[in-house]
């Protein structure tokens, strides 16, 4: 796993640090790694006044300071930047389904709104930026996974035209973090909750899966070793939906049977994280990958002359990455808090 205090203590000491969509899993996540650290400030922008609201009331600390903004409005990113040494940009419409019905609202905000964190980042002199994506940007099918696809182009495209000594600007692209919000593991603990069976879409359809530990240390990975322009990816384990379900129900002595409902708006039979084309240029980190930016201008003359030649790295997705079994499944779920307490309460409840 990545050592992450000792980033902590040699970049972000006296730091202030934005987080766009702070209100989110992944700012809690951030926040709970950072807070007890010598970082000066930690800037929660989102333009959810109530979670921001609950969180400071959670957290009561000084360091924390919130900022009601919204990604698509360019002046509220402007005002909130200044003085910022870092942005870690997690502000994202994220559900498949209703990014399919309202494609250009998935479109305002992970397109647009993230030329505009990066065009107030620039502004500001901010040193460097973590553009968070998804695996769903990957050979987009779907228009969450489009809108994403679109936002590390934008991301690329303009680390292209800022010197990086000034501002640097990462990607990084990884599959589904656990029990996040929108994910699937709460909506199956609902449903044990309500003694109703689990509705899974299609039984062999693999995901990958991570903690949001897991996404922290990619992103802190990324903040260390990528230059800008890059997109840096997780070598992550994955496992099928029905082998998911089985575990949470192992966990939570479940019987029912499951109910198969089919594919949603959207979604794709595997997810992949790192594309047979990004392979050509793909460097091999360990348990990451880096995939440097094409430094290539517009002179397509040369294009005839000066190709890229491949490396031995495959396609990295879903079904040919390293499967879990139900066991090692339950094991990685129980690393999440969340899932240990609504275990051991409902174990509790039901005399188990």
């Amino acid at each position: 796993m990545f050592i992450f205090k000792e980033v902590i203590m040699s970049i972000f000491a006296n730091k202030t640090l934005l987080i766009t969509g702070g209100t989110g899993s992944f700012g809690n996540a951030v926040l709970r790694r950072f807070i007890d650290t010598d970082i000066k400030e930690i800037r929660i922008f989102s333009r959810d006044e109530l979670k921001q609201d609950d969180m400071r009331h959670l957290y009561n600390n000084d360091k924390i300071k919130y900022y009601i903004g919204d990604v698509r409005n360019l002046s509220s990113l402007e005002d909130a930047m200044f003085g910022v040494d870092f942005v870690f940009h997690a502000a994202a419409l994220k559900e498949v389904p209703s990014c399919e019905f309202f494609p250009l609202e998935a479109v305002k905000t992970n397109v647009i709104g993230t030329d505009n964190v990066l065009t107030a980042a620039i502004a500001k002199g901010v040193k460097k930026v973590i553009c968070l994506s998804t695996d769903k940007a990957a050979y987009p099918i779907n228009a969450m996974g489009v809108s994403k696809a679109m936002m590390e182009k934008i991301a690329v495209a303009k680390s292209r035209t800022v010197d990086p000594q000034n501002t640097s600007i990462v990607c990084t692209r990884y599959g589904n973090v656990m029990y996040s919000r929108g994910s699937v593991i709460p909506l199956f603990i609902s449903q044990i909750k309500q003694e109703k069976a689990l509705t899974l879409t299609e039984p062999s359809m693999t995901r990958f899966i991570m903690s949001l530990d897991e996404a922290v240390d990619l992103v802190m990975f990324a903040f260390e070793n990528g230059q800008s322009g890059d997109i840096l990816v997780q070598k992550a384990s994955a496992t099928t939906i029905d082998v998911l379900a089985s575990a949470i129900k192992n966990l939570f002595h479940y019987q029912k049977e499951n109910v198969v409902i089919g594919l949603r708006h959207g979604e794709k039979m595997y997810e992949t994280l790192l594309t047979n084309e990004e392979c050509a240029s793909a460097i091999d980190m360990g348990n990451f990958y880096r995939v440097p930016s094409d430094k290539r201008d517009l002179n397509y003359d040369n294009y005839l002359s000066k190709g890229t030649q491949r490396n031995g790295i495959n396609e990295f997705n879903s079904s040919n990455t390293r499967m879990l079994s139900v066991a090692e499944t339950m094991d990685k779920l129980m690393e999440i808090p969340e899932m240990q307490r609504e275990v051991e309460k409902y174990c509790a409840q039901k005399g188990i």
